[in-house]
């Protein structure tokens, strides 16, 4: 039994890879483990709102010092967060964009990340409070960016792999379906391989 916090960013209400394999892993994961609740954030069905100025000035006042307006503010934030401290395991849906991830899934994380709350900095560096999460990042991508020429452009797994580790959450496996604008066989192949792979996972 596990807590699921399933995130989805593509811009794709259908047809999208990301989505379909993600949501095949959340399904046989929740089989294998009966009882488990899943929670579901669509970001780009559901877009949260970028960060500005007010919020941003709501974030760094003290909590007991928010007005009414800054507390109001702060609720999508916080409740974005207690979804994350709630969660067991976190499945991301995160297709690539421009060699990184969706707005979308940015601006959760500008939400998410937040000094003092989700990290803090301490004398000896920063350090991430959200600890003892399971996080699987489903990506899909139309080239080829684990290898080979086109890795020094991969600003997807390196920037997800950063961000969330700098607030507690190192324990991350990635699944990468590459090579998608190449053609219907690498389609299939792609898929094929992150089935195999999702078999594993769940079996492990």
């Amino acid at each position: 039994m596990a807590n699921i916090l399933f995130i989805n960013s593509s811009a794709r209400s259908s047809g999208s890879i990301s989505r379909q394999v993600a949501g095949e892993f959340v399904a046989k994961l929740q089989a294998s483990q009966p009882g488990s609740v899943v929670v579901e954030r669509d970001v780009a069905a559901n877009p949260i709102p970028h960060l500005d100025e007010q919020k941003l000035g709501a974030f760094f006042t003290p909590a007991d010092k928010r007005s009414t307006e800054q507390q109001a503010l702060v609720k999508v934030s916080e409740e974005l967060i207690a979804e994350v401290n709630a969660a067991d395991i976190i499945v991301i849906g995160a297709p690539m964009y421009n060699f990184s991830i969706t707005s979308t899934l940015k601006t959760w994380i500008d939400h998410v990340a937040r000094a003092g709350v989700t990290f803090k900095y301490t004398e000896t560096g920063p350090v991430g409070l959200i600890q003892g999460k399971k996080v699987y990042v489903f990506t899909s991508r139309g080239g080829v960016y684990s290898e080979g020429p086109a890795k020094v452009m991969d600003f997807h797994e390196t920037y997800l792999r950063a961000v969330l580790g700098f607030i507690g959450m190192t324990d991350i496996t990635f699944v990468h379906s590459e090579g998608l604008g190449m053609g219907e066989a690498a389609v299939e192949k792609a898929i094929a391989q992150t089935r195999e792979t999702i078999g594993s996972l769940v079996a492990a």
